[in-house]
């Protein structure tokens, strides 16, 4: 007997379309709670509500409050969760909770493009292929999952690719590691090892901010501000405009942490060119590379390593290291 803990959010998964005016909005009840799975016999479903939010309204708290009640389950002995969620952030929630609970259960993220009852609805489907992969052996070690649409993504690399298609996530340069089909799951991937933080708050300001051509000394809007670290999107390999220099340098003696990752869709930062700005003499002036994440995780690996607590050295070791 598989014992799964499901938890729902909220989101698009859970909303459902106006026949008169087509806009999507929270239901009174949640439809998933109304419609028929077909599964395992062997698998026992847990449901809980525990939020009933569109995901922009999910903030890291919510987060942190989903790791202390998964940490929860584990000691009630369940073998794996399942999260229903929206997809804007869904997969900053995956992350978060990969990176904080690690490996110990499999956690499946799942969610919907299109609400309950529109035309080719698919989240009852999402859902479904959620907690099959939850319940079955081969999850076990792989931590957080994002399921959707068939395929089985890592919570590291999956991103939303598309604001209204079905197939919108993808794990650029790598792609999925795994497929739903109607009668197995196969993992076709072998992951990276990575360490995990297990933080009790998650409380910090840190900004993402997008290099583009002309940028001047723009990032002296947040000369004044009270924040606890900076994420850059970086252009191209991990290079940025020489005016945005100053600015930094000031940051950096104030010991303010700067995460930099590129802005381009595949591949990763790294300090190649040795020009004012070029990424080479920015690693040199300790700006720390996070080489295969985007910003929206490279900001939640840096949140969490803040709340961790971790000195200069072990928080640039964690936010380079992959393993």
């Amino acid at each position: 007997m598989k014992k799964i803990l499901v938890l729902h959010t909220g989101g698009t998964i859970a909303m459902s379309e106006d026949s008169a005016t087509g806009a999507v909005s929270v239901s009174q009840i949640n439809p998933l709670l109304q419609q028929s799975l077909v599964l395992n016999t062997d698998t026992r479903l847990q449901i809980e509500d525990i939020f009933y939010l569109p995901s922009p309204h999910i903030t890291p708290e919510h987060m942190l409050t989903l790791k202390n009640r998964i940490l929860r389950g584990i000691k009630e002995g369940y073998d794996g969760v399942v999260i229903t969620h929206g997809t804007d952030t869904l997969e900053e929630t995956a992350y978060f909770l990969d990176i904080t609970i690690g490996k110990k259960i499999p956690i499946i993220v799942t969610g919907a493009m299109r609400s309950s009852n529109e035309l080719g609805a698919d989240g009852l489907s999402n859902y479904q292929s959620a907690i099959r992969v939850a319940s079955c052996e081969e999850a076990q070690g792989k931590g957080t999952l994002v399921v959707m649409n068939d395929e089985i993504h890592t919570a590291r690399y999956v991103t939303k690719t598309h604001a209204t298609n079905v197939a919108t996530f993808r794990s650029p340069t790598f792609g999925p590691i795994g497929l739903v089909t109607k009668h197995v799951i196969s993992f076709y991937q072998q992951l990276l090892n990575q360490n995990n933080l297990d933080v009790h708050s998650a409380d910090g300001v840190i900004p993402i901010m997008k290099a583009y051509a002309g940028m001047g000394d723009s990032l002296n809007l947040l000369s004044n501000q009270p924040i606890d670290g900076l994420v850059l999107e970086a252009l191209g390999a991990g290079n940025l405009p020489p005016q945005t220099l100053p600015a930094l340098e000031k940051l950096l003696a104030d010991n303010i942490p700067i995460v930099l990752v590129s802005r381009c869709f595949n591949g990763v930062a790294e300090g190649v060119y040795d020009y004012e700005g070029g990424g080479r003499q920015l690693k040199q002036k300790g700006i720390i590379f996070c080489d295969s994440l985007n910003s929206q995780k490279a900001r939640i690996k840096l949140l969490v390593a803040l709340n961790a607590q971790l000195s200069h050295s072990e928080l640039k070791q964690f936010m380079m290291n992959q393993s």
